[in-house]
């Protein structure tokens, strides 16, 4: 038997159906104008294409071959993949350290981390920038460092979070079988904390993956560009922009991250409900 919905549940249900078209109308005029001649996307912008009105893939081939999207797509996958690895694995056992280890210089480890995530990233950007030139890390492998100061802080809080929820007799079963430390953390203590893991790496991927400032102010701009950079520099002189390449470059940045933030959401749900049962 089916239980009637209340108005009050009807109306939220209808509240959050339109909050969604809202959401997804802006991707859906940009990839219907990615398929047009890029002179009818400024005069036509909301209609559908047409026979006239059709690129094809044009676009597509132009943002690919004349500004070297498929390079700026290789550094931001590798910056996004070696990040979010170096992220996961230290601030994990940083996290496991903290809450397995009671102490003053552990309680101020984990206050320092949380206080990170309240610091606005444009109090420190130009000292960053001048860091980072003088220690030599302009380079896709430098950035993985800098990501791991700035992600940290949510990570920690997660992990630590999780942690507390783990038993303690578990780890010290381990180390009575003779375990050390790192075994029992990476045999024992990491596979527990695989929903956690899931969570921090989707939403540390698309930070990452989506950021333009610190890859803008950071990497040596002659050599690397992440995809959000690239795009910035589809503008041409006089303020002129290719807007036919422009949004098949924003389709081509913005459907990958969609597709695997949909596919693994319900971790995120999962991952903070962990985190949550204890702390």
């Amino acid at each position: 038997m089916k239980t009637k919905k209340s108005p009050l549940s009807l109306a939220g249900t209808g509240a959050f159906t339109i909050i969604g078209i809202v959401y997804i109308l802006p991707i859906l005029i940009v990839l219907m104008n990615s398929f047009k001649k890029k002179v009818f996307i400024n005069k036509q912008p909301f209609t559908m294409p047409d026979s006239k009105t059709l690129a094809g893939l044009d676009n597509y081939v132009t943002a690919i071959d004349k500004y070297d999207l498929l390079s700026a797509v290789g550094w931001t996958v590798f910056i996004t993949i070696g990040s979010v690895l170096v992220i996961l694995i230290c601030t994990s056992m940083c996290a496991w350290y903290i809450t397995r280890i009671t102490s003053k210089f552990t309680k101020m480890l984990y206050l320092l981390c949380v206080f990170s995530m309240v610091v606005p990233f444009q109090m420190v950007m130009f000292t960053l920038s001048l860091v980072a030139d003088r220690t030599g890390l302009r380079t896709p492998w430098g950035i993985i460092i800098i990501y791991l100061g700035f992600g940290a802080g949510l990570a920690v809080f997660m992990f630590c979070g999780f942690v507390k929820s783990i038993p303690l007799e578990i780890e010290e079963a381990a180390m009575i079988d003779g375990c050390t430390p790192l075994r029992t953390f990476f045999s024992v203590v990491l596979p527990i904390m695989k929903p956690t893991y899931i969570s921090v790496g989707i939403l540390e991927t698309m930070w990452i993956w989506n950021d333009f400032l610190l890859p803008y102010l950071v990497l040596d701009l002659n050599k690397y560009k992440t995809i959000s950079i690239a795009i910035q520099y589809m503008k041409g002189s006089y303020g002129r922009v290719d807007m036919g390449a422009v949004m098949a470059a924003l389709i081509l940045a913005v459907i990958p991250v969609i597709i695997f933030y949909l596919s693994c959401q319900k971790h995120i749900i999962k991952g903070v409900a962990a985190g949550a049962v204890k702390g």
